[in-house]
């Protein structure tokens, strides 16, 4: 009797982990996979891997520090799941933020965190030949704050230059931030949003899209801080109109126009 309730509880056990253990074979963010796992999707064709750029950096009163780290991850995996032969490595979450000492930039704020440049390319070259060594063919750089955007491009044309005699590429996607600039803001104004409400750091576009992915990062009842405060508070816009609805907007551009980009620059470098 005892062995035959030892066994029972074993199988619901077994079925109860079942989910768990499917849902990680099927993820996209190499993290989450075993060595196995991702030896298996390089065989089954799915050889592009997506870089995410994060920050850590101050957004306002109102929004948590690791904003584009969170964004970065959840619209890659997005983004990989839609182009469907891709996995995506881990968050890149330190990244040029300004000088340290004198501080300059958001480095006058608690809690963000600066890397020099030379460091950060070098970061993503050793990530990039990491990749190749393991069989990827398509590393792609998809950068979510404006800052370092130059940079990225400098590391996917060194890589390229070495790799030139190779079938590996890095594909620097300037979409995937210029969407969020531009087709984003487009879509907000169209909704009634003035440019003082989208503003350029921690206004209504930056909340929205954060509230969209993770509500949980943003602090409404601060919002009214964070208009009335300014830079002073680390603040350029206005987060009041701001909501999860308006941020989807910004989801579905970026997600849209950056699958097109990479599908079209990774057909074109062969």
């Amino acid at each position: 009797m005892l062995t035959r309730c030892w066994l029972a509880a074993m199988m619901v056990l077994s079925v109860a982990c079942l989910p768990s253990m499917a849902q990680a074979q099927s993820s996209v963010y190499v993290e989450e996979l075993t060595t196995q796992e991702v030896s298996a999707a390089l065989k089954a064709g799915k050889k592009t891997v997506l870089i995410p750029i994060g920050g850590t950096e101050q957004n306002g009163p109102h929004m948590a520090i690791g904003k584009h780290n969170i964004r970065a991850k959840a619209l890659a995996g997005k983004i990989a799941t839609l182009l469907g032969n891709a996995l995506v490595a881990p968050v890149l979450s330190y990244t040029p933020e300004g000088n340290i000492d004198p501080p300059t930039e958001h480095m006058g704020f608690a809690g963000t965190i600066s890397i020099s440049e030379d460091t950060f390319k070098n970061i993503l070259l050793g990530t990039a030949r990491s990749f190749k060594k393991h069989g990827f063919t398509d590393v792609v750089l998809l950068g979510d704050s404006g800052n370092y955007q130059k940079a990225l491009a400098a590391v996917a044309a060194q890589f390229n230059r070495e790799a030139a005699k190779s079938n590996v590429r890095v594909h620097y996607i300037a979409d995937y931030y210029r969407s969020t600039q531009s087709t984003y803001i487009d879509a907000l104004k169209a909704k009634g949003l003035s440019s003082t409400e989208i503003g350029t750091h921690a206004g209504s576009a930056d909340t929205s899209l954060l509230m969209a992915i993770d509500s949980a990062m943003v602090r409404p009842e601060r919002f009214a801080e964070a208009a009335r405060g300014g830079w002073a508070t680390g603040t350029l816009g206005d987060p009041r109109a701001s909501n999860a609805a308006n941020g989807q907007l910004g989801v579905d551009a970026v997600v849209k126009i950056t699958v097109g980009a990479i599908r079209k620059t990774t057909a074109e470098s062969r």
